[in-house]
């Protein structure tokens, strides 16, 4: 394995998510692992993210990442099973709708049709590669439409 330095990430503006997104594309966490405190507008995730930035090296290599989401007025879900921690869920996508500018919704979308819905003033997040790295059990694959 190359020693890559761990993957820090920001996003002020809509044109900044398509990176977030992409990195974050096949990360696995139980429901357990995600955090909303509404006094602090403040939603946090924990993942273990699958390293697409390694390139096509065998089954490639996984990490604990933390996505850190600042100004998040309200939080809906969709197809989760709330109140089960250990649920796991796969994320494909984070999109963002725009509402009153600067704000809009943040929404996280799950395989199985699972979705995180987070209303935001703005858009404000980081997200940080948080532990060393280790040999993923398979490399994920998708369907390329051909």
């Amino acid at each position: 394995m190359v020693r890559r330095p761990p993957l820090r990430l920001l996003a002020q503006a809509p044109d900044d998510l398509p990176v977030l997104s992409a990195a974050l594309q096949d990360a696995v966490a139980q429901l357990g692992d995600f955090a909303y405190d509404s006094k602090a507008r403040r939603f946090t995730a924990v993942f273990n993210r699958f390293r697409w930035e390694d390139g096509k090296r065998l089954q490639g290599w996984r990490t604990r990442s933390a996505l850190d989401i600042s100004g998040v007025l309200e939080v809906k879900s969709k197809r989760l099973k709330r109140g089960v921690e250990s649920a796991v869920v796969s994320l494909l996508s984070l999109d963002f709708e725009m509402g009153e500018a600067p704000g809009g919704a943040l929404k996280l979308v799950f395989s199985g049709g699972g979705a995180l819905r987070l209303d935001v003033e703005c858009i404000d997040l980081i997200l940080a590669d948080i532990s060393e790295p280790w040999p993923a059990k398979s490399r994920p694959e998708h369907e390329t439409g051909e």
